[in-house]
């Protein structure tokens, strides 16, 4: 297991300059107050802005290493627009492989969305491609490759969109926060790793000692699991032992810091840009006001941690009234580490940092099997559980095969879940159905029909699909008609979480107040569980639709969703 050396942090955090030997490397808006720089001093503006794709040395904590780079940093530029203007994105390739840049979570004409094969052919070495589109929308969004594994080797930054007009979310100073995890490993390497072995980097079994101190299973429930050939300790499938979890480039030992100014209201824009790793951020001390999701504005939601998948983003208010600091933590949903930043009035001022909280298990609910209405002693436990229930006869028909290892027989709509591990954390955890959006949803129809999707796979040979089906064994794409509007259920039948993105729409989370729901563009959706939402399918062309898992993507859980007008979809 990957420990954090807490009084080495806080040692490092305390002196003096420590940032300064990353400002090469960094851009200006994401180097620490420790370097002197504690705002977003510098970024790329419309209408016309210019990014190199390259490959750059890189200090993380002290250790070298190569990095895929835009602009020389990691993250890239902040690109900051204003709704309503047209802007154009020149990408110059300095590679020697291909490469694209996605513009995450904006609407915009297909052509431009940029994954290669589906809506352009990518990016040539020593060729330039230019985006160019009209802003349609405000909010916090990013930027990533889709090209082969870039984006795990520091290929992405961060959006800002201002409003046109007023905005409703009132704030003295903001902060982008760009969480994002990365290794010394080689990408490719690692998914190697995971065909090889799945569980390749979980240094957090179940041992004896845990056992007798009662925190993990008893005998029973271990062979239980060990029947059906699960792991309860395997909630991440990259983990500490092979990832650094930073914010906006730094590692926990770098320690990014903010500074404000007591009484100050602070917006900090939240943005997972990481390729594996689901992160549980809260700031001890500090209660955060959840202001949007997705780039979306919400009413406001008052919160002492939430759950922030791959892909999504959330911007918060808090309003520090004390003259201290304050520590920023972005813990893994394994908890096999941390990334780790601080507010603070001074450059310099650190406080202490958290300590892991203990590891998760995985349950019965997340294989699916929710036990929570049934008396669990008339089946012995989890241990008289039998195999046959992973396939039962009413169980949904999905393509069986090797891809597919397991079907949830019981799988429950868990938005109102705040995700594993924060169960009984002590206190408010934001959970979907906190959400409400600040306007009306533009849509009121009712959806004129259904589509279930099942999120499937298999952990051991590490194969992840749609519906049984990897997006090399697939021919068709997903048909909708133009604007008809269709409720999308999505099954986990695994027993890992899995954020799924569709790109060029918004669609609402079916829960909360109609009128009022939610709108995303990434929706996790918890192992064994199920999500749903409703699709106004308004922007014609082909658009991907995948899980953001960026190693899940790679081995096949992707498809393409193909919107067009009613009389082709008749030819």
């Amino acid at each position: 297991m990957t420990k954090i050396d807490r009084r080495r942090l806080i040692r490092a955090a305390s002196l003096a300059g420590a940032g300064a030997a990353l400002a090469g490397a960094l851009p200006a808006w994401a180097q620490s107050a420790s370097a002197g720089l504690s705002r977003q001093l510098e970024t790329s503006t419309g209408p016309d802005v210019a990014l190199r794709v390259g490959r750059s040395h890189w200090m993380i904590d002290g250790r070298s290493a190569h990095a895929t780079t835009i602009n020389g940093a990691v993250p890239g530029p902040l690109i900051r627009l204003r709704e309503g203007q047209n802007v154009r994105l020149s990408v110059a390739n300095e590679l020697d492989e291909d490469t694209s840049i996605h513009w995450h979570g904006l609407i915009l004409p297909f052509q431009m969305d940029g994954v290669p094969g589906v809506s352009f052919p990518g990016i040539r070495p020593r060729e330039t491609f230019v985006y160019e589109f009209p802003v349609r929308q405000s909010g916090t969004y990013w930027y990533h490759s889709h090209s082969g594994l870039q984006e795990q080797e520091g290929h992405y930054g961060p959006i800002i969109i201002d409003p046109a007009g007023a905005d409703p979310v009132q704030y003295d100073r903001e902060y982008v926060v760009v969480l994002s995890d990365f290794s010394f490993m080689h990408a490719h390497t690692i998914f190697e790793r995971l065909k090889q072995q799945s569980g390749a980097f979980n240094m957090q079994r179940q041992t004896l000692a845990g056992l007798a101190a009662g925190q993990d299973q008893s005998f029973a429930d271990r062979r239980a699991w060990a029947g059906m050939r699960m792991d309860p300790t395997d909630v991440s499938d990259v983990t500490g032992a092979a990832y650094t979890f930073l914010i906006n480039g730094h590692g926990p030992q770098d320690n990014w810091t903010a500074l404000f100014r007591p009484g100050e209201r602070v917006r900090l824009r939240f943005i997972n840009a990481s390729a594996m790793t689901i992160f549980n951020v809260r700031i001890p001390g500090l209660a955060m006001d959840v202001v949007a999701a997705d780039g979306q504005n919400v009413r406001p939601v008052r919160v002492d941690e939430f759950q922030i998948s791959v892909a999504e983003t959330y911007d918060v208010i808090v309003q520090p009234d004390e003259h201290r600091a304050f520590t920023l933590v972005a813990e893994a949903v394994d908890r096999s580490g941390m990334g780790r930043a601080t507010l603070t009035p001074h450059a310099g001022m650190a406080t202490e940092v958290p300590a892991l909280r203990s590891r998760p298990l995985a349950t019965m609910r997340d294989m699916g099997m929710d036990m929570s209405g049934m008396d669990h002693s008339a089946h012995g436990g989890a241990a008289g559980m039998d195999m046959s229930m992973r396939n039962p006869e009413n169980a949904p028909q999905v393509a069986m095969g090797p891809g597919v290892q397991t079907i949830a027989p019981m799988p429950v709509d868990r938005m109102d879940e705040p995700g594993q591990g924060l169960e009984d954390v002590g206190h408010r955890v934001l959970v979907y159905t906190d959400l409400r959006s600040l306007n009306p949803n533009p849509d009121a129809r009712a959806p004129s029909r259904a589509l279930q999707l099942h999120l499937t796979g298999n952990m051991e040979r590490f194969m992840w699909s749609f519906d049984g089906q990897r997006y090399s064994e697939i021919t068709a794409p997903i048909p909708f008609r133009l604007n008809e509007r269709v409720r999308v259920t999505l099954v986990n039948d695994s027993m890992m979480s899995h954020p799924i993105h569709l790109h060029g729409h918004f669609f609402e989370l079916v829960t909360g107040e109609p009128g009022h729901r939610p709108r995303k563009h990434t929706v996790n959706v918890l192992p064994g569980g199920a999500a749903t939402f409703d699709l106004t399918a308004d922007a014609p062309g082909d658009w991907a639709f995948h899980c953001h898992m960026l190693y899940h993507m790679h081995a096949g859980m992707f498809r393409v969703v193909s919107v067009r007008p009613l009389l082709a979809a008749r030819s």
